[in-house]
Order: structure tokens, then sequence, then C-alpha cells
């Protein structure tokens, strides 16, 4: 592919995502996409044949980027660096957050993502496991290896779920943190019953932080 036709196909990309994010997946057409561009339908076509092959080229960039994120993540042993990887990987889900927010459309939809989709928790779990494993061997939090699984479950449902759950919260009129940084204070205190030691120190200053 020559190097005009990739920048074209990544202006459609980019102007798809802002679109899907402020709009939903639902509400958004080819037709929409090619006017937010000021191009012809049909050049948007040349690019890309369907709506679907858009949504499965996000999709990708999307899934690549977060499982990057998860595992930089398990390799963390201390409560400060792991507060910085939860908001590395929020900033990913805010950047794609149409993803997760219609996620029910999504696969309802194009079900041919749902086998990736599926594969991208599984190695998100995974990562998260490993990430708690890390912690306990440091001795940064104590916790058996039952709920050592149990941490790793609640924070892939905690990052998966966050901006559903957000749209079902009272909006507040001032907001003092950005989001990614105060869902990755909010998953980050999954851990508060088990850390120890002068990470605890670290989780009370956060807490001081986000919390007056």
């Amino acid at each position: 592919m020559t190097a005009p036709a990739t920048r074209t196909r990544d202006r459609i990309l980019e102007a798809s995502l802002a679109l899907f994010n402020g709009d939903g997946l639902a509400g958004v057409s080819t037709h929409r996409i090619a006017a937010e561009l000021g191009m012809s339908p049909g050049n948007l076509h040349y690019h890309f044949k369907a709506k679907q092959l858009i949504v499965a080229g996000l999709f990708r960039r999307f899934e690549e980027r977060l499982a990057s994120c998860m595992d930089a993540a398990a390799d963390v042993d201390a409560i400060d660096d792991l507060w910085l990887s939860l908001h590395l990987v929020f900033e990913v889900i805010n950047d794609y957050r149409f993803v997760y927010r219609d996620v029910d459309y999504l696969l309802n939809e194009y079900p041919e993502l749902e086998t990736r989709a599926r594969a991208l928790t599984a190695h998100n779990l995974l990562a998260a496991k490993s990430l708690c494993t890390g912690l306990k061997q440091a001795g940064t939090i104590e916790a058996s290896d039952e709920e050592v699984e149990m941490l790793a479950l609640q924070i892939v449902f905690s990052t998966t779920c966050w901006f559903s759950f957000k749209r079902l919260t009272p909006r507040r009129t001032t907001q003092s943190h950005a989001e990614p940084a105060l869902a990755a204070y909010y998953t980050l205190t999954l851990l508060s019953p088990y850390v120890v030691g002068e990470a605890r120190d670290y989780l009370n200053y956060l807490r001081s932080k986000y919390l007056r």
C-alpha cells in the first residue's frame, strides 16, 4: 500500500474513532464518517469496503495497545509503579472507550470479533494474575493463592466495566482529576486490604490526594 493510501486509511480510522467514542458505534454510518472527512462515500469505500472493516481495524489497534499495557503492568512489584501502569491501561480504554461501552452492540453486530474479545480478556486475566503474584512475591501484598486469583479477576472486571458503570452514576459538575487517573486509583484500592509495609504509606498518600 502506498504512503498516501496509508495516510488516508489512518485518517479514516482516526475520524471513525472520534465519532464512535462521541456518538456511539450504532449511531455512526460510513456516510457520516465520509462527511466528517470531507470525502465522498465512494472514496471511503475504496479504502474500507464496509463499516465492519473500520471497526475491525480499530479493535485491532485497541487490543494491541491494551495487551501491551497489561503485559507491562504484569512486571511491576511496587504500588507506585502499579498506579502508573493502571493509569496507562485506563488511558487506552478511554481512547477506545466505544469498545467496552458499546460491547453488547459490537459483538452482536460483528460476531467475528467475539473470539478476539474473549482472547483479549483471557490475556488480561493472565497478566493481572502475574501482576498480583509478583506483588505477593515482592512482599507488597499479603494474600493467599485464592485471593490472588480473585484480585486478578476484580482488576480485569474493573477495567472492562468502568465506562459502563460511569454512565449509570450521577455526573459531577467539577472533576479535579482526569478520568483515567481516578479510575486507576479506584482499581488500585481493590488491593487495599492486602497491602503491607511501606506500600501502605503510598496508598494512604493516594487516598489523601483523590478523596479530599
